[in-house]
């Protein structure tokens, strides 16, 4: 179980990294006597601060175009300098503006506190310029996903279609997820502030951060004490530990309930189910057709990672053989979008419906109006106890039974919820801890899609718990094919905004959906597998369940261990191809 959740310390550094090289091998540089290049823009805004950017246009091209943006926090002028040159090349003025404090401003960064203002601050300049015919369409990936959404919240006139890439949610997604602060996400601060480009030495030093990571768990120190463990000050870390709750210092950031009435422009998100912000990308588009659903937003999602996402996939992924028709190009599609609004062409082929989604296992793409209607049938799995073992029933129980877990919370030898899909396919899981439901075998293939949602019963004796869930496939050969998990604080299921403690001895009731959204085609005799466990590990916070800040929360909060009693009213929902009486 080590070895696996080491891997999350390394890999869910992805997301929080933004190490977005990747995402660009296919771009490449092309002759400059093509190309009229400006690299050192300097934009002053109206609010006495200075942003930088890079300008292509081709030459021979009409005089005035629209423009394609592209907003980074990761400054790199040859990347620039690649990004604007393959905009310029398929017609259109291309732009990469660098965030505050980034490349050439001579300003203090800023992460995510200014993109609602510094991103239509750019829109500004762009549309004053000769060559503009006043329009601009923006795109990209993680940080330049979140900056799209960020400029959206008080749409400019201009902005006329955005197309956010596996975009990120400060304080959803990043640095916490379902408010829960992540590890992962700990040196982020220091590789995109130390200075105007990227500090990659102090990124890549995996030695320092495992270690970290491992002495602050072994410590049992606060979690709000784990920069002096590191030994270095981490101020942003700390702003961020101070708003525990999704409060207004984060709703500010990107839009926020009713703010996604306003956004009337075409919309077009890309993720992937292996993308560890997926939850932040979903929370967009599900917010959007909530206050506005008549909008006009497309999702493309497959199997691919945070990198994967934005190039299209690759055919190898974390051990999976990725189906082949699942394999697109991004930068394509992205630019194809574009001559759809902006010049009248054909709307990308893909999109055939609102959700377009590759099924894992069936090499096939298929189309829904909704990410509730992914598939036919909606099927509840209640958590059922029977003499046989814990069992995954279509049948709600007729008699609730209560099943028994106890944590050690001040236990530092065994981890807890081991949950990352790395590798997605596994010969064996861990087993030693946690709770563990499964299916009959299915009489026959079968699809399953969507969010593993439901709600979980329980009452235990403490104010509070951090809850995984991970979803499995077991084959007929044996093996687990992970689908979807969830991470999530129990006193934050009704209200990410406001903490709801939970009371001891109180029977509870704790709905969850923001997993990861999922499809996979289920063989023959294949079974669903669920494991639910308490998050204890290196990779978050550990919640003692005093009831107090969890950040300021130390092994001496400990106490008596962590008893649950789950409920066998306790249920998930799953979108399946068939009803359940084709099921079994």
């Amino acid at each position: 179980m080590k070895k696996n959740l080491v891997k999350l310390g390394v890999a869910a550094l992805c997301l929080v990294m933004g190490l977005e090289t990747f995402a660009q091998q296919k771009l490449t540089l092309s002759d400059n006597s093509n190309y009229i290049i400006n690299d050192s823009v300097m934009i002053k805004t109206k609010y006495g601060i200075t942003l930088s950017a890079v300008v292509v246009r081709k030459k021979g091209m009409p005089q005035k175009l629209p423009a394609a943006l592209f907003y980074f926090i990761y400054s790199n002028t040859n990347r620039s300098l690649m990004e604007a040159k393959y905009a310029a090349d398929h017609g259109y003025v291309g732009i990469v503006a660098d965030a505050r404090g980034k490349r050439l401003s001579p300003d203090a960064p800023g992460p995510y506190e200014h993109e609602t203002k510094d991103v239509n601050a750019v829109i500004d300049w762009i549309i004053e310029q000769s060559w503009s015919d006043g329009r601009v369409g923006m795109y990209g990936g993680s940080y330049s996903g979140f900056a799209q959404w960020a400029a959206a919240k008080y749409l400019h006139p201009a902005l006329k279609t955005i197309v956010p890439y596996v975009a990120a949610i400060p304080g959803l997604g990043l640095p916490m997820e379902n408010n829960v602060f992540l590890t992962a996400n700990y040196q982020w601060a220091f590789y995109i502030t130390n200075n105007k480009y990227t500090d990659d030495a102090i990124n890549n030093d995996n030695a320092r951060w495992r270690n970290m990571r491992f002495n602050w768990w072994k410590s049992g120190a606060a979690y709000n004490k784990i920069d002096s463990i590191d030994g270095t000050p981490n101020p942003w870390l700390q702003k961020w530990l101070s708003h525990p709750d999704y409060d207004a210092y984060w709703q500010s950031m990107v839009p926020y309930g009713s703010d996604f009435k306003q956004i009337n422009i075409p919309v077009l998100s890309i993720t992937g189910y292996y993308d560890d912000g997926q939850v932040s990308a979903l929370e967009y588009l599900r917010e959007h057709y909530k206050y506005n659903p008549s909008a006009e937003h497309y999702l493309i999602i497959g199997p691919y990672d945070h990198f994967g996402s934005q190039i299209g996939g690759v055919a190898k992924l974390r051990s999976y053989e990725v189906d082949s028709i699942a394999l697109i190009n991004t930068r394509e599609t992205t630019f194809e979008w574009f001559d759809y609004i902006f010049k009248g062409g054909k709307k990308p082929g893909l999109l055939k419906d609102r959700i377009n989604f590759e099924v894992m296992g069936a090499n096939n793409w298929k189309h829904a109006p909704s990410l509730a209607k992914m598939e036919d049938y909606r099927i509840r799995f209640y958590l059922d106890s029977t003499a046989n073992g814990t069992m995954l029933s279509e049948q709600k129980p007729a008699t609730e039974v209560f099943m028994n877990q106890q944590v050690d919370l001040a236990d530092r030898i065994k981890f807890y919820n081991d949950y990352y899909p790395d590798p997605i396919i596994k010969k064996e899981i861990e087993r030693s801890n946690g709770l563990f439901f499964i299916t009959k075998p299915f009489d026959k293939a079968v699809s399953v899609s969507g969010a593993l949602e439901g709600q979980l019963k329980a009452i235990i004796n403490k104010k509070d718990m951090d809850i995984g869930l991970v979803l499995y496939e077991v084959t007929p050969s044996g093996e687990y094919f992970q689908l979807s998990y969830y991470l999530g604080r129990a006193s934050y299921a009704y209200d990410m905004s406001r903490r709801s403690l939970l009371k001891p001895g109180k029977l509870e009731t704790i709905p969850f959906y923001r997993s990861r959204v999922f499809s996979k085609q289920l063989q023959k005799g294949s079974r669903l597998l669920l494991v639910l466990n308490i998050d204890k590990n290196p990779f978050a916070q550990i919640n003692y369940g005093t009831g107090k800040d969890v950040s300021k929360e130390t092994i001496k909060d400990a106490g008596v261990p962590l008893k649950i009693k789950w409920s066998t009213q306790s249920f998930i929902e799953l979108g399946f191809s068939v009803d359940v009486k084709d099921l079994f």
